[in-house]
């Protein structure tokens, strides 16, 4: 659970900040009158305001008043008419109530005028039909049964509120006016008091909005809590409760409803909102000041808000994808291509932890980008450098942008960076970025067109940070590279003069592919990249070196044409040594050249075993 009670807003999530952004925005909003017919709806607090939403994941973010107690009233429809088809099946309940909208008022009296069944089960009349098709051989038993289900939705145990069930049972004259008129059509068997005093009951069952926003993730999550695991309704039957929540829920502001938000919903005159995005999520908002429809004017401009600004409408669906985050790792479990010195390996292994790499994968929607933010945020306290690769994304819509750039701000305020790899196919990121970043686009965006350099670019900044000054940069002497360890200093006096040394500009071509090998190179400062050109033309990077190592030493075994090209990636100083003149040491200083072989290989093995763990990473 993600509260917003919280003061320290910079490890909350990003969601959260926008319910608290939403909650502030409407929290003046005074719109709008409690409800009075109900003498102790009057009591109610018109500054109450809750938020909560529920993901079928198991996420619940909340703020503001969530945990205030009120009573569910007309939300308790769709919920007992889930449970009336359980207990009767479809066609039974159909010839009891009907699925039609009318437009009308809660409180309508609106009958079938040939049959007197209800129009639908979301106005009085049918939810009356609907509690007396509760199984059961006494009153107390379906009240029983009707409990225990709303606790299965909301995940714990729920109770009547007795003071609001006796203020209902002594106003509710039209109710039981509507329960008369039901028996006389035979849409109830018997006397109907019993049922309306059940109907009156279930609406007097107390709530919060944390359980409105469980009770709509369980209809999202196909009648199974997200919560519990436990199962509410069967779910066959959720597509039947969410068609009339969808149809009929808002009454006769239902149309404009679907029309705006775009998700099955259900209100209640104690200020209660629910809706839900089926597969994805649920809400709940609480706030008691009603507009004349009788639905609450905080909970509607909310729920507006929510559908609009992370695209929730349930006609404008995404694809969804299993899971957004295909591998996930740090800079200690996987590296750049670019080959470290020892000092600046073991610090990546001691620090790179702090690095965090996501490959991303399907549909970036908000559900989808929701759970890909709550995982970092569960190791934000370990991050220092977030890198989100996109390459296997497919769609990214504003939802998603929004949730990213929200991520992006709380890192840079902590300062933490965050930087994107393989964003070309998804110039609507670009676009939102630089709308709402504004000045702080350039400085915050962080763009690489290919995974590996944004990786290298995080473990620079890592190692800049924890090696000594200019460790990275530094001119290596000859006496200290690599393909020299071990050797003595009469050794090097010797090989020393067979270098020389040669300088290069950034961006130079070092070596072509395909050129005869003839040289041995050793960088003494800057650094270089290998890469090839691909079928589609692109270039690819397969590794790169920095100052005391060197490159071209496969020639030194096979004395094949060059595979790859060979980039300066900045100004380079490099010694050269002659392959003719490393053939001659074989003569005149056999253990030279042995010690030198000796060190080659090791180098290899070396590659060879981050190649290893680099496939392990992605096994």
């Amino acid at each position: 659970m993600l509260a917003g009670n919280d003061t320290d807003y910079s490890s909350s999530s990003p969601v959260l900040d926008y319910l608290r952004e939403l909650h502030t925005k409407y929290k003046p909003l005074d719109d709008g009158r409690v409800a009075t017919y109900i003498p102790e709806l009057a009591k109610a607090d018109p500054d109450w305001f809750g938020i909560c939403l529920a993901t079928t994941s198991g996420a619940v973010y909340e703020i503001g008043d969530s945990r205030q107690s009120f009573t569910i009233q007309s939300i308790s429809k769709p919920f007992v008419y889930g449970l009336a088809l359980e207990d009767n099946g479809r066609l039974p309940v159909l010839q009891k109530v009907g699925v039609e909208p009318t437009g009308d008022a809660f409180n309508s009296i609106s009958l079938d005028p040939g049959t007197g069944r209800p129009r639908n089960p979301m106005i009085n009349a049918g939810a009356i039909a609907s509690a007396g098709l509760i199984a059961g051989k006494t009153s107390k038993t379906k009240l029983r049964r009707l409990l225990e289900t709303f606790g299965a939705y909301a995940g714990r145990e729920l109770a009547l509120d007795e003071t609001v069930y006796q203020s209902e049972n002594q106003t509710g004259h039209r109710n039981r006016a509507i329960g008369h008129m039901l028996r006389n059509f035979d849409v109830l068997d018997g006397d109907p008091t019993p049922v309306v005093e059940l109907y009156f009951q279930q609406c007097s069952v107390a709530v919060t909005c944390r359980d409105l926003g469980i009770m709509a993730a369980t209809l999202a999550n196909r009648g199974t809590n997200p919560m519990t695991g436990k199962q509410a309704i069967r779910g066959e039957y959720v597509e039947s409760v969410l068609s009339v929540m969808g149809s009929c829920g808002m009454y006769d502001y239902a149309g404009e409803w679907i029309y705006n938000v775009g998700m099955p919903a259900k209100s209640g005159v104690a200020g209660g909102v629910l809706a839900v995005l089926p597969g994805q999520l649920g809400i709940g908002v609480f706030s008691p000041r009603l507009d004349p429809h009788g639905n609450s004017v905080r909970g509607i401009r909310v729920c507006e808000d929510l559908a609009r600004h992370l695209d929730l409408h349930v006609f404008n669906r995404p694809n969804a994808a299993g899971s957004v985050i295909r591998v996930h790792f740090t800079a200690a479990d996987m590296n750049s291509s670019r080959v470290r010195t020892p000092e600046e390996s073991r610090a990546l292994h001691h620090f790179g932890s702090s690095i965090r790499v996501y490959q991303l994968q399907g549909d970036l929607a908000f559900a989808t980008t929701e759970a890909l933010v709550r995982h970092v945020m569960q190791d934000l306290p370990e991050i220092t450098y977030l890198l989100l690769d996109l390459k296997r994304v497919l769609t990214l819509n504003e939802s998603a942008c929004r949730l990213l750039c929200q991520l992006l701000r709380k890192l840079a305020n902590s300062t933490k960076s965050l930087v994107f790899a393989h964003t070309q196919h998804l110039p609507v990121m670009r676009r939102y970025m630089k709308v709402k970043l504004e000045d702080r686009f350039t400085e915050l965006y962080r763009v690489f067109e290919d995974h590996d350099p944004a990786l290298e670019w995080c473990e620079n900044a890592l190692l800049a940070a924890t090696l000594p000054a200019g460790a990275i940069e530094k001119t290596i002497p000859a006496s200290d590279y690599e393909l020299f360890d071990r050797l003595t200093e009469d050794e090097l006096s010797v090989l020393l003069p067979l270098l020389k040394r040669r300088s290069y500009q950034r961006s130079e071509l070092i070596v072509n592919a395909g050129d005869e090998a003839r040289e041995l190179f050793f960088i003494a400062r800057g650094h270089v990249s290998v890469t090839v050109t691909l079928v589609s033309g692109a270039t690819k990077r397969l590794a790169a070196f920095s100052a005391g190592m060197a490159f071209g030493e496969m020639a030194i075994i096979d004395r094949a044409p060059r595979s790859a090209n060979i980039v300066a990636d900045t100004d380079v100083e490099s010694d050269i040594m002659d392959l003719e003149q490393f053939d001659k040491l074989g003569m005149s200083h056999p253990s030279i050249k042995i010690k030198l072989l000796e060190n080659l290989n090791l180098g290899l093995c070396r590659k060879l075993r981050k190649v290893n763990r680099d496939i392990s990473v992605f096994d």
